[in-house]
């Protein structure tokens, strides 16, 4: 792909943001999958030309972390936690669930481009398991008939809405957040509920805090 020079521009943006132009690969990273819908070699060539570094340098980042994917993902890309906890009830038969009913296994996509299926060890998101997500957002308690409703209506196009944010968005649209410019959706969504500061509420009534920074 031959990245256009407004890319570019943004890409310089990004880096110019902080102090040693290195420290910018992560979201650049992000950028070209919200150009690509992964990271070509293209991607990483540009990467490494903006910020001075290797190709090498830049691949070995982008083949470290699983947020960016070297081949395309799905116009949604849904990750279903498989860790004990969502595991246990319920995560696994979302699982197979979903990979029957798409036909994909981890880490492939549909003949339609639509959706790519990840297993996820761990979402962070225990308090409300079985979670998954559709483009990084949150979509608590689910079932596995939740979880076909939800892939059938990303499917369809129609708006689906995040259990904690906004409406379900593209993963190019999605990366382009990650990528640090605003989507205007800093509003959207609800706060933290009940079971998500049960710990906290607990903490107060034995009078405990965190001990002061030294």
């Amino acid at each position: 792909m031959t990245f256009t020079q407004e890319t570019k521009v943004k890409a310089r943006e990004i880096i110019s943001r902080y102090p040693v132009a290195r420290s910018a690969l992560l979201p650049m990273l992000h950028l070209v999958q919200s150009e690509e819908g992964f990271v070509s070699a293209d991607g990483i060539a540009l990467c490494a030309e903006e910020l001075g570094l290797t190709t090498a340098e830049v691949a070995a980042v982008a083949t470290f972390y699983t947020m960016y994917h070297r081949k395309p993902v799905g116009e949604y890309h849904i990750g279903v936690c498989i860790n004990p906890g969502c595991g246990i009830l319920g995560g696994d038969e979302i699982w197979s669930t979903l990979c029957n009913r798409l036909g994909i296994g981890n880490d492939e996509v549909t003949d339609d481009g639509k959706i790519s299926l990840e297993r996820i060890e761990c979402q962070a998101a225990c308090t409300h398991a079985p979670v998954l997500t559709a483009n990084w957002e949150f979509l608590d308690n689910m079932t596995p008939a939740k979880a076909v409703d939800v892939v059938e209506k990303l499917t369809r196009g129609e708006e689906v809405l995040s259990t904690r944010g906004p409406r379900i968005r593209t993963f190019k649209e999605n990366e382009e957040t990650l990528a640090g410019f605003d989507d205007g959706l800093v509003d959207a969504g609800g706060n933290a509920d009940e079971l998500m500061l049960a710990g906290l509420k607990r903490a107060k009534e034995l009078g405990m805090s965190a001990p002061e920074a030294k």
